[in-house]
């Protein structure tokens, strides 16, 4: 495969995608290099896409049949003990109208086949079944290109984007970023589970093509710093619980244990009910925040998505910061082409771009979140339990007086902490995420 091409893109997800059709769309010869045995093989279960951000790489996505599964119509957030929980949401009929399409839930597989053959379309080489086993690089360290698993592997190209995820060989092989910590990292698992349409929407309130989000937080990761998600598909849901890595290790649990365990909430096991397992898979999430992300250009090559650790662990936002990044990277490669200047310099206004865009920003107002969570497994823990005892005390009615509940739970808040610990942790929350 001894070939030259202007750009080599290394992973075929939502940020070299992106950027794939944006070069594409600039007459750019581009390749893009995917391991798995076709974009989205190693992404089988569902997530949350924003059509905002699709709808700048392919203004026409819903024109060219992208696999939507459903439109979101409603955002719902619980706070879970072991065996209760707090529930609120959001639900707005502008998402069926105007904002139709804000938030979609999409089936990875499908999706990342169906965007790469759209790359495909406009001009774009999208090779699977290949992995990247280093970069190449002239006498003065810049890459120009990468050589892949293949035979007569090497591939030449003036610019290279890093796109292939945060769980990256290349990345431990090459240095171009440094391995994540343990503690920047969340292992999540996610389970689909099949159940017929109707069943889906009766249980969630929605109708057809129509669903809701869910995020959740509390007790059922054991007191480790983690989260879990519900999203609805058309005829599947995806659960997906996840705590930090290090936390993981050193509490030695199994994560196919919490998601059983959270499986049989008794928020979560009515949605569930008589639905067949279809699908299981583990994966990293890039939880490090603003402070862990690597130097996103140098000379000859960018990084982009998760593989610069763009990930908003408070919203959960990912895809939307892949495709943005994706986007940005190749608009500045099509500059630094136009100039013949790949240098670092050259792709400089690639950290300018990003850094007047809405994900930068993002990440720098969440810089501490991921630490705060990571500091405070009391979230996890006592505040949980007491907010599911002063709710059941409130609720039950047996001929206690509202006063006298209300003096018992104070009681049983001073015995577990203290009124100094809640404002500490309610300041320091705040200053993670002002």
């Amino acid at each position: 495969m001894k070939e030259t091409f202007d750009v080599a893109i290394i992973g075929a997800g939502p940020a070299g995608i992106s950027a794939a059709c944006t070069l594409a769309d600039a007459g750019i010869k581009t390749i893009v290099i995917e391991r798995g045995e076709y974009p989205g093989a190693k992404n089988v279960s569902g997530g949350v896409l924003y059509g905002h951000n699709l709808a700048e790489i392919l203004p026409d996505y819903t024109e060219r049949k992208c696999p939507i599964e459903r439109n979101i119509v409603e955002m719902r957030i619980w706070y879970l003990s072991k065996e209760a929980g707090y529930s609120i949401g959001y639900r707005d009929s502008i998402f069926t109208g105007d904002r139709k399409y804000n938030a979609f839930t999409v089936g990875r597989a499908k999706f990342d086949r169906w965007f790469a053959e759209q790359a495909h379309k406009k001009g774009a080489l999208v090779v699977p079944s290949t992995t990247v086993a280093d970069l190449l690089r002239d006498g003065n360290g810049t890459v120009t290109g990468v050589v892949t698993s293949r035979v007569d592997g090497e591939v030449r190209a003036r610019v290279t984007l890093l796109a292939n995820g945060i769980n990256s060989p290349l990345a431990a092989v090459t240095g171009y970023r440094a391995e994540p910590k343990p503690e920047q990292i969340a292992l999540a698992v996610k389970e689909t589970i099949e159940l017929p349409a109707e069943v889906i929407e009766q249980r969630f309130g929605v109708s057809a093509g129509n669903g809701v989000t869910t995020e959740i937080l509390g007790e059922m990761t054991g007191g480790m710093s983690g989260v879990a998600v519900i999203y609805t598909n058309r005829d599947t849901l995806s659960l997906s619980i996840g705590a930090n890595l290090a936390e993981l290790a050193k509490n030695k649990l199994k994560p196919y244990d919490m998601i059983e365990s959270f499986k049989q909430h008794p928020m979560v096991a009515p949605l569930i009910a008589d639905g067949q397992p279809r699908e299981y898979i583990a994966h990293w999430l890039a939880e490090g925040g603003y402070d862990a992300m690597p130097k996103l250009y140098g000379d000859g090559y960018l990084i982009a998505g998760d593989s610069a650790m763009l990930f908003n662990a408070l919203h959960r936002e990912g895809n939307n910061l892949a495709m943005a990044s994706g986007k940005m990277a190749a608009e500045t490669i099509i500059e630094a082409l136009n100039k013949n200047d790949c240098s670092r310099r050259g792709l400089s206004a690639y950290g300018e771009r990003m850094a007047e865009s809405f994900v930068i920003k993002d990440m720098k107002k969440y810089r501490r979140f991921g630490s705060f969570l990571y500091q405070h497994n009391e979230l996890y823990t006592q505040l949980p339990r007491l907010a599911s005892f002063a709710a059941r005390e409130m609720l039950t009615v047996n001929g206690v007086s509202k006063k006298q509940k209300q003096k018992l739970i104070m009681k049983e808040i001073r015995s577990k902490t203290s009124l100094f610990k809640l404002l500490r942790l309610l300041w320091r929350g705040w200053r993670s995420v002002k």
